[in-house]
């Protein structure tokens, strides 16, 4: 056998007696475990079986919220009202405290619950006081929930299921918010005949429990009178409630209450159980929804008027006098009365039925002209430039 033949028959000879070491160490050798994919965070499709019932909903992960950390988060379970009770697990999200998550996400540092109501199903029966809990439980423990910060908010109907997990789990919650509701359920209306010992039950059940109130002062779905009498039950008692009523604001009391930039703040004060030394306190207090009116000269009003053009160029909105009064023609037609809470800002004191106030702020250059107007909100603002001035009328 020539030479390099005897090398190669040895060598693999030699790689023979190696290779059963070789395979069982590799066989003993694990491999790195994978990493654990980013939690996605924003609002989530959750569901819940309960009793054979699939139920769907969502629940809402602040954007820095991670599965590793250990650290734990406040939670709030959020009750939504009666127009957006359905199955698909989604209509909830698009009013009351979702959406003012969704326009504010950084005054929000909280997972929040928001299961959904079928049809034909209200807040208070007793099978959606089980489900608004078992949901509640199933995501506290997947989502680290501090149980010493568990928050209760529910706006109309689901203010009215919020009062009763309220009062049958009083030592579970931080403290409570409610919109728009009371214990008098419109579909019992035969509930107000024990108005006078009804909000009593619920203020002993709660003792100085934290509970923050919002209502329409013109509300003509849920009379005022079932937060005004909630608010003199506590008071008696000597609990620690809030009561905040909107001047001239109907049924949705909730945008403008949620939307309160001392809300969340006020929420994350409390923990659960309650502070037995907590103090009593009583506050009710009537909010006014638009500035206080100022009145200018003809000739400041006058300075005003003209054309104004959209950002994007196409569109354009007119400000005109008439009278003592200014007005805006929208690109559409509509005409508005704008009213003075100074010489260049303004306010229109219809301009939501939901309490949000939207200003007009002119500006002006060095040598005081006009050159554009700013229209915002809490949410948004835009920025329109003065095209041209025009005739008083």
């Amino acid at each position: 056998m020539p030479r390099s033949l005897q090398i190669c028959a040895a060598a693999a000879a030699f790689a023979l007696t190696l290779w059963p070491a070789a395979a069982g160490a590799a066989a003993t050798k694990k491999p790195p475990p994978k990493p654990e994919p980013p939690q996605d965070t924003g609002f989530l499709n959750r569901k819940i079986d309960l009793h054979g019932v699939t139920y769907r909903f969502q629940v809402y992960l602040p954007e820095d919220w991670r599965r590793d950390d250990g650290k734990q988060w406040p939670i709030v379970l959020f009750l939504h009202g009666r127009g957006e009770r359905g199955s698909e697990g989604m209509r909830q999200t698009q009013i009351g405290l979702a959406e003012a998550v969704r326009n504010r996400p950084d005054r929000w540092p909280f997972v929040i619950v928001m299961p959904q109501c079928p049809q034909n199903a209200h807040w208070t029966d007793p099978s959606m006081i089980e489900l608004a809990l078992a949901a509640l439980d199933q995501e506290s423990a997947e989502f680290h929930a501090d149980p010493a910060r568990s928050y209760l908010t529910g706006l109309s109907m689901g203010g009215y299921g919020a009062w009763e997990l309220a009062r049958l789990y009083p030592h579970r919650w931080a403290a409570i918010v409610i919109a728009s509701s009371g214990v008098f359920w419109s579909y019992e209306p035969e509930r107000w005949q024990e108005a006078s010992i009804l909000p009593a039950e619920y203020a002993q059940a709660l003792g100085r429990t934290p509970i923050w109130l919002f209502c329409g002062s013109a509300d003509p779905v849920v009379a005022p009178r079932q937060s005004e009498l909630m608010f003199d039950a506590f008071k008696a008692s000597g609990g620690n409630i809030r009561l905040w009523i909107y001047q001239g604001l109907g049924h949705d009391s909730w945008t403008r209450a949620y939307d309160e930039p001392d809300l969340p703040r006020w929420l994350l004060s409390h923990r659960a159980p309650a502070n037995p030394e907590l103090p009593a306190f009583a506050e009710r207090v009537l909010v006014p929804t638009t500035p206080p009116a100022v009145k200018l000269t003809t000739a400041q009003l006058d300075s005003l008027a003209g054309e104004y053009r959209e950002p994007n160029g196409k569109a354009i909105t007119t400000i005109f006098r008439q009278g003592d009064q200014l007005f805006q023609r929208a690109p559409g037609g509509q005409v508005t009365e704008l009213q003075a809470e100074s010489t260049d800002s303004f306010f229109f004191p219809n301009g939501s039925n939901s309490g949000v106030t939207i200003h007009v702020t002119f500006e002006r250059d060095a040598q005081g002209h006009v050159t554009a107007l700013i229209i915002r909100d809490s949410r948004h603002e835009e920025r329109w430039v003065r095209q041209s001035p025009i005739a008083a009328r």
